[in-house]
């Protein structure tokens, strides 16, 4: 192999930042365990209120479903804050759609939901503490040190608030005139068309970012090491103590031998 064959160290660490920022991406929006069990619930009510037009079967169907992937969850021992949240936003819907007697409405919570993440981001991006940043901060042992220590992170997070944002709004902007002038079906599959795509946009764009940004300052690291310096330097406090206690005896001891 020769010298230009030989990976480098900074290949090697950009390898590791984008394989570290994949990972986080991962566990902070589910995976494709999460899609399918944000996509599910969904699907299912349109597809049995699209066949026999029974809002009672479509909406328990769904609530039932969501239901059992949390069971599914809790038995495997995996994380459900995912599948919990699709089981509140299932349940919403559900009352709301029970409660108006319109099927639309089923997908009403999510849509304002979604709207109002949207503005979430951008408010937050425009004020200088992107939400991007403030949910993957802990994921990537960062928590808050990208606001004042580390300014291409801050600045990458805040492009990736702005795209999350930009993007949830420009779905919202196509869903809401659905909700008023088409009939339930049809805003129900495009809404499914749409739960995929645009998720996935914003996850790539993130990556994008983040992966041209500098590394995460480990805060968890800087502490245990603190921690351990404090303990070394304690030790070596009562070491010193030690040796004091063991001179002074040695002294009082020859002096008590002395003729």
């Amino acid at each position: 192999m020769t010298s230009l064959d030989k990976p480098t160290t900074e290949d090697t660490s950009a390898d590791d930042a984008r394989a570290v920022t994949e990972a986080a991406l991962f566990e902070a929006f589910g995976g494709v365990r999460g899609m399918v069990e944000t996509v599910l619930p969904g699907l299912l009510f349109v597809s049995i209120y699209t066949i026999n037009k029974n809002l009672h079967m479509a909406a328990i169907a769904a609530l039932v479903v969501s239901l059992a992937m949390v069971v599914v969850r809790l038995a495997r021992k995996d994380t459900v804050k995912h599948a919990f949240s699709g089981v509140f936003g299932v349940g919403f819907g559900v009352v709301f759609a029970m409660m108006t007697g319109n099927a639309k409405d089923f997908y009403l919570p999510g849509m304002l939901y979604t709207t109002g993440l949207a503005l979430a981001y951008i408010i937050t991006a425009m004020a200088g503490v992107p939400l991007i940043g403030l949910m993957l901060g802990p994921i990537f042992r960062e928590n808050l040190s990208w606001r004042t220590r580390n300014p291409g992170r801050k600045k990458a997070y805040t492009k990736a608030s702005w795209a999350w944002g930009l993007i949830l709004l420009g779905k919202s902007a196509i869903l809401f005139p659905l909700y008023w002038w088409a009939d339930t079906t049809q805003l129900g599959w495009v809404l499914i068309a749409l739960k995929i795509p645009p998720f996935l946009l914003a996850v790539y764009l993130t990556w994008v970012f983040l992966a041209k940004a500098p590394p995460p300052i480990d805060v968890f690291a800087e502490m245990e090491a603190e921690e351990r310096a404090e303990e070394e330097r304690k030790a070596a406090r009562e070491q010193e103590k030690a040796r004091y206690a063991e001179d002074g005896e040695a002294t009082t001891t020859g002096r008590h031998r002395r003729p």
